[in-house]
């Protein structure tokens, strides 16, 4: 399996889940100095292995891909149609008052700061984030996040909007914030879906490693 071995969760003739460090684009970016990246990595061992859904490069966790064009497309329904259950966890900064709440402001690009997004309520496409209180410390917070809609850097947009931006966000975070974390702390930790061909159900966890 070679650099795949230990990211690798699942794997069967109709998909392929694997475990995505942080700092490792999920799908080829602009420029030849951007073309290693786990799908990449990923055709290598499986031709026919196909892009579904993405992770930012620095999110970590739970990626899953189709074998074939027909596992792709109805992959790709089932996550426009919300059947399938992602769940993310985070650190933000400071305390969140309530256990639990939903946040639903709408997200649009940010020309001027591309590849940046911003709450936009003129022009940005609706978009909805659960979270819920894992832990707490006098100065962050543990979240579950669960996106209803996937909006590009929908959850980091959301959290900084309601002014607790995620611990070591490079686009979103004031300095103080971004200095508190070497890395982004946003974890794709669960993934639970039918099974494309069988419709059995299928669930995947990886818990967080912060």
């Amino acid at each position: 399996m070679g650099r795949l071995s230990e990211g690798l969760v699942y794997v069967d003739e109709h998909l392929v889940v694997f475990d995505k460090p942080a700092g490792l684009l999920a799908v080829p970016g602009r420029g030849e100095d951007k073309q290693d990246c786990l799908s990449a990595r990923a055709r290598e061992l499986w031709p026919d292995a196909l892009v579904v859904h993405r992770l930012d490069m620095a999110t970590s966790g739970l990626f899953l891909m189709a074998r074939g064009i027909a596992m792709q497309r109805r992959l790709g329904r089932a996550f426009e149609q919300r059947r399938v259950d992602k769940r993310y966890v985070a650190v933000v900064a400071g305390d969140l008052a309530a256990a639990s709440g939903t946040i639903t402001l709408p997200i649009g690009a940010d020309w001027p700061n591309r590849p940046a997004q911003k709450v936009d309520h003129d022009a940005g496409k609706p978009s909805v984030t659960h979270w819920r209180v894992l832990s707490r410390t006098p100065s962050a917070t543990q979240v579950e996040l669960e996106p209803v809609t996937g909006r590009t850097h929908q959850l980091r947009v959301h959290l900084q909007a309601i002014g607790h931006a995620i611990l070591g966000d490079a686009l979103y975070a004031p300095p103080e914030v971004l200095d508190l974390a070497p890395r982004l702390l946003l974890h794709a930790t669960r993934l639970a879906l039918q099974h494309p061909a069988s419709d059995e159900p299928l669930v995947f966890d990886s818990p967080a490693p912060f």
